[in-house]
């Protein structure tokens, strides 16, 4: 595939994503999910991709010349795995479950594999990677030697299933905590793994404090609390699959079931009926915004979902806030939050300003691979 003179500027920059404006023909005869060759203008290498017709047409797998072999991918996968074992705290006799793909931070773009103990999860969100599916699951399978591998398909029709091995959950430790992960009926890929240091940030304020955690899903940041010796820690979630994960969570570490409550409700709801008072909030809800058309409506949800926690906070509170919306930028969550402090009329400082950890890797040419954005406030 050819671009337009003029529109190679950004395949210089190692941007991952190519869009159809930049093309010659835009409209080519082409089969989604096949490998392409892009050169500019002149006839000049520049790329190697997946195409897929719509906007982003070709999502880039290397700037060096290649062959998209098998070959290919077990390189791929071991240059990842090994920047992995360089990066402090995956230790896995504390830790032994971590993000091993990171799409664009990994350069393959449309790829996830997320690791739980001796099994992995791939989720494919483009149709180049669905169709390679059988390659890095080899590949995968000859870097790590797993128990069991998962494919959960965010392209198209969504299928999902097991390619090697039949279990459909496993046990991990995350900082010495002990989780249940099911990746067949668990959100995303069973676990959000983006969450580990935050949540072993929470452990630092959460000792002898009453605590709120809201969309738990599976009660990550509850565990790290209760561990951490809250006195009370209430989990809220509309899914009631959820609340029971939850809770096995916190009998699998032998945790008081009379320190926590799980509850099944919506989050806005319970913040407007609420009358108990909590030391530590934390708001962790799913991606207000997917794409750009849906800002304006995001942005209102983080303004009058923090509203709805700052105005019932008592003096001297610790409030957790964060964004998963890659549509919403660091500043513009700010912004909700400024304004949602304002309406409640509550004096509030910055302690902390978190992002996803290191097996998230951001890369530099694509910032829109910064998705998780958090704030830890003083309320006053």
């Amino acid at each position: 595939m050819r671009l337009k003179a003029g529109k190679d500027r950004s395949v210089k920059n190692y941007h991952p994503w190519i869009f159809s404006g930049a093309f010659e023909q835009p409209d080519r005869e082409g089969i989604a999910g096949e490998v392409v060759e892009v050169f500019d203008s002149e006839g000049n290498y520049m790329a190697t991709g997946h195409y897929h017709p719509g906007t982003i047409m070709v999502r880039v797998i290397s700037f060096d010349q290649c062959v998209v072999d098998d070959a290919f991918w077990v390189k791929k996968l071991n240059l990842a795995h090994a920047f992995r074992k360089e990066l402090p705290g995956l230790d896995p006799a504390h830790t032994n479950t971590y993000r091993l793909v990171h799409g664009e931070g990994d350069h393959l773009p449309g790829l996830i594999i997320d690791l739980y103990a001796r099994y992995a999860v791939i989720q494919t969100h483009s149709s180049g990677m669905a169709q390679s599916i059988s390659s890095i699951a080899e590949a995968l399978q000859q870097v790590l030697d797993l128990d069991g591998i998962y494919h959960k398909q965010a392209y198209a029709d969504g299928i999902s299933s097991p390619i090697l091995g039949d279990t459909d959950e496993s046990e991990v430790i995350e900082n010495e905590i002990r989780f249940i992960v099911n990746w067949k009926t668990g959100q995303k890929t069973g676990f959000f793994l983006d969450q580990r240091e935050n949540r072993k940030l929470l452990s630092s304020y959460a000792k002898g404090k009453k605590v709120l955690n809201t969309f738990s899903y599976s009660g990550g940041f509850s565990l790290y609390a209760l561990k951490a010796g809250a006195s009370l820690v209430h989990s809220i979630d509309s899914s009631a699959g959820a609340i029971e994960m939850a809770m096995r969570n916190v009998d699998l570490n032998n945790i008081d079931p009379v320190l926590h409550q799980g509850i099944t409700e919506d989050v806005f709801r319970y913040l407007k009926q609420n009358t108990q008072k909590y030391d530590v909030v934390i708001l962790d809800p799913p991606a207000f915004a997917k794409h750009n058309d849906a800002l304006n409506q995001a942005l209102n949800g983080y303004r009058n979902l923090n509203y709805e926690a700052l105005r019932q906070m008592p003096a001297n509170s610790i409030l957790f806030t964060f964004s998963c919306s890659q549509a919403v930028s660091k500043d513009e969550f700010r912004k909700a939050v400024f304004k949602a402090s304002a309406r409640a009329g509550r004096q509030v400082r910055i302690l902390h300003q978190l992002s996803q950890p290191a097996d998230h890797p951001i890369n530099i040419y694509h910032p829109e691979g910064e998705y998780l954005k958090g704030l830890v406030l003083h309320v006053s």
